[in-house]
């Protein structure tokens, strides 16, 4: 019931802001319309929808192009922008959401013709609501067609955290996540907290991670030191973004990343050089010697500004071993599962492109009562971490794509402290 008053809400709303240009009147009867055909729509998609399916397509197109509706009124009426400029601008957003390099560059061309389309059938006069909406739903609509393989899948639906051992089931309590994080697990979690731990690896042993296609035994000492005596280490980074993702990261960066105190990369080698603080954090359960939490915080050396909060682990599944990262964000996990392969030379490659079915990239949401998952598969996210020896040195380079283009590397160098 709670889903359909929304819908009957946000369709009641997008109905006035369409109609409302010819009155009052005109305004209450679109807002009834509207409410019962997003009610409607809403109603039908739920009856149809199976057990860990997500919505169908066309319901929630609908809800997309309802919602544009009163953003498109309100943008006519903040800037007086004509048709092209309310479609344009209504488009771009669209295509941001998706994320998608391509889709980011197709909605603003879409949104902008269909501006057009408007302009030329009303002129200026066109209601702003209508062209957000149709801006909105023919980008969706052609999205559709070029665009086949999807952006995310439902995976589990309120399943046991046993039933996912590829995903890290610990989530932020709070809205900021921070350095302090493994403390303020630790409270919850119980057990002995140590913070910046000495001589303590991201993984307890490489032996862990064997399989098929990995054998630890062939990898260099010094890489196999790193992995396993990570805090020996202290690292600079040279980060090298692409420059098409550049503006869209930096908008993330701002509103996202550094209020949230997770993910905040640094731009360019200049903020490198305010040097980087690497530690691990670990929690060891009473009446055991083995660590159960392992997080390894990267942050700003002059003011302790988080870079990254993850917590590492390492799980078995049908003879190979895998290395899951957890980075918590409020009430969920991003979780990044990589498979071990070796590297010409002694190096170690961690990579999510992989035909089993465990690599990859899932979004959970942890229920705060039951501690059960639901899941989103992230398709199109990949990334690997290449550690190897050069010249006597260690070296790593941590490369990231979306859709198969690359957007960011992070290259290392790790020294002894």
């Amino acid at each position: 019931m709670k889903g359909l008053a929304t819908a009957a809400v946000v369709g009641a709303v997008a109905g006035a802001a369409i109609a409302g240009r010819r009155g009052a009147r005109a305004a209450a009867t679109g807002g009834l319309v509207g409410a019962a055909a997003l009610a409607a729509t809403e109603a039908v998609a739920r009856a149809r929808q199976r057990p860990g399916e997500i919505p169908a397509w066309w319901s929630r197109v609908a809800m997309s192009g309802a919602l544009a509706a009163p953003a498109g009124w309100l943008g006519g009426r903040l800037t007086h922008a004509g048709p092209v400029g309310v479609g344009l601008a209504a488009g771009a957003v669209a295509g941001a959401l998706g994320l998608r390099p391509q889709k980011v560059a197709l909605g603003p061309v879409v949104g902008a013709a269909v501006g057009t389309a408007w302009r030329l059938a009303g002129g200026r006069d066109a209601p702003p609501a209508a062209v957000a909406t149709s801006a909105v739903v023919g980008f969706r609509a052609l999205s559709a067609v070029l665009f086949r393989d999807p952006q995310v899948a439902l995976l589990a639906e309120r399943v046991p955290a046993e039933d996912l051992p590829f995903v890290v089931p610990l989530e932020a309590r709070t809205r900021y996540v921070g350095t302090d994080y493994v403390r303020g697990l630790a409270g919850v979690l119980g057990g002995t907290y140590r913070a910046d731990a000495d001589d303590v690896g991201i993984v307890a042993s490489l032996d862990d991670l064997a399989g098929p296609q990995f054998d630890p035994a062939g990898v260099d000492p010094l890489v196999r030191e790193f992995y396993e005596h990570t805090t020996r280490f202290r690292l600079d980074i040279v980060p090298e973004w692409r420059l098409w993702v550049r503006p869209g990261y930096l908008v993330y960066r701002t509103l996202v990343a550094r209020p949230l105190g997770q993910a905040n990369v640094p731009m360019n080698q200049r903020e490198t050089l305010r040097g980087v603080r690497s530690r691990i954090d670990t929690i060891t359960p009473h009446g055991t010697d083995l660590v159960a939490v392992r997080g390894w915080i990267r942050s700003f050396a002059d003011t302790d500004e988080p870079i990254y909060v993850g917590v590492y682990t390492t799980y078995r599944h049908e003879g190979r071993g895998y290395v899951s990262v957890g980075f918590p964000v409020p009430q969920a996990s991003f979780t990044a599962t990589l498979l071990p392969v070796p590297r010409p030379g002694g190096g170690l490659v961690l990579t999510s492109r992989s035909p089993l079915a465990h690599p990859g990239h899932y979004l959970s949401y942890i229920d705060p009562e039951t501690r059960d998952l639901t899941t989103l598969a992230v398709h199109g996210f990949a990334e690997q971490l290449d550690v190897y020896v050069d010249g006597g040195e260690l070296r790593a380079e941590h490369a990231f794509s979306l859709y198969g283009l690359p957007f960011l590397v992070l290259r290392y160098r790790m020294h002894r402290k």
